[in-house]
């Protein structure tokens, strides 16, 4: 079905592999329509709980494939109708219903580590090479990081991460909050997140929740928060999985929750 991604899905656990290790994984037009193709359909897959991305081999994404030289980002389309390869998929990212774990285990800069800033949790390879190198290509940031990257580390830092285009050492990334955790083995780290995502919280619930914290970082006034959240405990206190978690909490016991995503209806439309 792919050739430059692959997936496995175990136990509610969807693995995306970025799969071009020869190549250390580098971004190319064939994998960006891939990657597009998954994030479009894997909101229809009540399945998924969690997504784990990942890198074969020993890098996460070494970059843009730059084997066409200095014409690798030429284009033949008009400004106005031209739209980078990593924001298109950065924005189907942002549209997902699950959680999403970038489990970054070896090298990631540029497209490598803007398309990891949509997704929830990140965890690095500890002393591994990140960075946002664009002003040294000559090139500029991408792939939405313009809005994603000052709302996840606060401008000061993303100003200077890109400004001078340095390797960012993995600690600093931790204590900046690009990275929740640094760990020999991401992948481990993440499944166990991931594990624990899904074996103890509702579908529905992180759905919504994964949803509402993004939407409202463009929101003006704390009540629009108030507005959603209202709409949605009004309806979870109406279906099974609220009556599920808490009948198992006075039961002391593990919630079983029934719902799917599937079945939460959209509180964001107007958001969209």
């Amino acid at each position: 079905m792919y050739e430059t991604i692959k997936t496995d899905l175990q136990d509610g656990i969807l693995t995306l592999t970025l799969n071009r290790p020869d190549k250390m994984n580098a971004y190319t037009e064939q994998m960006n329509e891939e990657l597009l193709q998954f994030y479009k359909e894997v909101n229809n897959d009540d399945n998924v709980r969690v997504i784990v991305v990942t890198g074969s081999g020993r890098a996460f994404c070494a970059g843009m494939d730059l084997s066409e030289g200095g014409s690798t980002f030429s284009s033949e389309q008009s400004s106005e109708d031209y739209r980078d390869l990593g924001g298109q998929v950065s924005l189907e990212v942002y549209k997902v219903n699950k959680p999403i774990i970038a489990a970054i285990n070896g090298p990631a800069v540029g497209i490598g580590m803007t398309m990891t800033l949509p997704m929830d949790i990140r965890i690095v390879k500890k002393d591994t090479k990140i960075g946002f190198v664009f002003g040294r290509r000559g090139i500029g940031p991408e792939a939405g990081s313009g809005w994603f990257l000052p709302r996840v580390v606060g401008i000061g830092k993303a100003l200077e991460w890109t400004l001078t285009g340095r390797y960012i050492p993995t600690a600093e990334a931790v204590e900046a909050g690009l990275m929740q955790y640094e760990s020999e083995d991401p992948l481990a780290k993440a499944y166990e997140i991931a594990r624990d995502i899904v074996e103890n919280t509702a579908a529905t619930s992180n759905s919504f929740t994964r949803q509402l914290l993004w939407k409202m970082l463009g929101q003006e006034h704390p009540l629009e928060s108030h507005l959603i959240e209202s709409k949605f405990l009004h309806w979870a206190g109406q279906n099974a999985d609220a009556d599920e978690g808490i009948q198992a909490f006075v039961d002391k016991r593990k919630a079983e929750f029934p719902m799917k995503a599937s079945e939460l209806p959209s509180f964001f439309e107007e958001q969209q």
